[in-house]
């Protein structure tokens, strides 16, 4: 392993591990928000309790993620020193923000967790929603900053120099806003699934099946409607790259040859060498239709994008390809989740469905880690889009293999005390949030 693969393998682990903690960090507290709020109107102590347990998530992935997120930061210097130093005072706007919405959320989340009984109940309240939107800005922000290296903007680039800096312009560049509404109902959406699909489980085990019916309603509300907005952001953020970055959207769709009415691929292997793709369904037409708006238009081909340019295809398309297959399948449950809502409100707690959000529980987060392969690697060979390339921004210093182990094991063993974290507070629910009013052997 050359440093520069072991550099990128060590972003890729880092953010493939806090994308998670993140997501889940930002959206649970609405969650959490909306049970308190149902307690305050309805003083039906399930949501009482629901909202303490909850909120204990929230702290266990506040943590994890304010840890995770800390050592990214380490390694954006460490690794791509060069990167750092041009871009730095670029796009650096967003991060100064982004530690000032992540302060902000650190000192609602401590009103939110000690303020039982102590504050006003309608302000304590406020200060979960205010978690919630500090983290939601916490998140976009990041985003702001990672949609500056697919888009680049705020300077004028001459002479290998970088001028005229404008840190506004750079952090409103033409794809944060796609990139920040697509990656935020991402997060809704794999969130909910996740919450709803371990709620679901225990309604199954049948332990403590009201407490857990009304968890797995207020997250799976969130979560499939964010399903079912899913496209809609996913359908404007292709055209967006099809305008900006057209080699990103040709590894997408395996679309070796510049061509009208172009095919929508669907599966395949892609074939770079011969330039081809096998065992592919393909649809006439349907790619000019998704980003021209009509069947005719022509569509750029890898052909056509000089070769030292173009992204690795085979990744970029099969990451493209998953994304795209479990944001469909979490939308068709989605679809089954509300007509049952509405028409058959009597089989929302019914073994086959709540089997399908079981089912669903971690296809949302691989769902975000597909379509952040597809961001980063899509965008290769540049760190910069079209200014500086992922190789020239590599830290010259030797040994990045052994700091990309020695990061592996932090994760990992990150990742294993969340989990028991999590297990713990998951079996202790009976004993800490449970009245005996509250339990109920309601069949299912």
């Amino acid at each position: 392993m050359n440093d520069l693969l072991a550099a990128r393998s060590q972003m890729a682990l880092s953010l493939g591990f806090h994308i998670i903690y993140a997501c889940i960090g930002m959206v649970m507290p609405f969650f959490m928000a909306v049970s308190h709020y149902a307690w305050l109107k309805t003083n039906n102590g399930i949501y009482k309790n629901l909202t303490k347990a909850w909120s204990k998530g929230v702290a266990i992935f506040f943590a994890t993620g304010a840890v995770s997120g800390t050592m990214l930061s380490f390694e954006l210097g460490l690794l791509w020193p060069r990167f750092m130093e041009h871009a730095g005072p670029i796009f650096g706007m967003p991060f100064s923000l982004e530690g000032t919405a992540f302060f902000i959320e650190a000192i609602a989340l401590g009103f939110f967790l000690y303020g039982w009984d102590i504050f006003n109940r309608w302000f304590h309240w406020f200060t979960g929603v205010v978690v919630g939107i500090s983290g939601l800005a916490s998140g976009i922000l990041v985003v702001a900053a990672n949609s500056w290296m697919n888009s680049p903007s705020g300077f004028t680039f001459r002479n290998g120099q970088y001028l005229d800096i404008d840190p506004v312009k750079a952090m409103f560049n033409d794809a944060w806003f796609t990139q920040a509404l697509h990656m935020t109902i991402a997060a809704f959406a794999a969130t909910g699934f996740a919450v709803a699909g371990v709620h679901a489980l225990m309604i199954l085990r049948r332990r403590n099946i009201v407490f857990h019916q009304k968890a797995f309603t207020i997250a799976a509300i969130f979560g499939t409607l964010a399903a079912l907005v899913q496209p809609l952001s996913g359908d404007i953020s292709a055209k967006d790259v099809a305008r900006r970055q057209p080699a990103k959207l040709a590894a997408m769709e395996a679309h070796f040859e510049t061509e009208e009415a172009a095919s929508l691929v669907i599966g395949g292997l892609p074939d770079e060498k011969n330039r081809k793709v096998d065992y592919a369904i393909k649809i006439p037409g349907l790619l000019s239709f998704l980003v021209h708006g009509n069947f005719k238009d022509e569509v750029k081909g890898l052909n056509d994008i000089p070769v030292q340019n173009h992204p690795p295809v085979l990744i970029t398309h099969f990451a493209f390809q998953i994304m795209v297959g479990l944001g469909t399948f979490m939308m068709l449950i989605s679809v089954i989740y509300f007509l049952v809502l509405w028409k058959k409100r009597e089989m929302l707690f019914s073994r086959w469905l709540l089997t399908l959000f079981v089912l669903a529980t971690p296809l949302g987060f691989i769902a975000i880690e597909a379509g952040w392969t597809v961001t980063e690697v899509g965008r290769q060979p540049w760190i910069i889009y079209g200014i500086m390339s992922t190789a020239d921004a590599v830290t010259p210093m030797p040994g990045i293999a052994i700091s990309f182990g020695f990061f592996a094991a932090i994760y990992l063993s990150l990742s294993v005390v969340v989990i028991y974290l999590l297990y713990r507070q998951i079996k202790m629910v009976p004993q800490l949030y449970d009245k005996p009013e509250n339990i109920t052997n309601k069949t299912i």
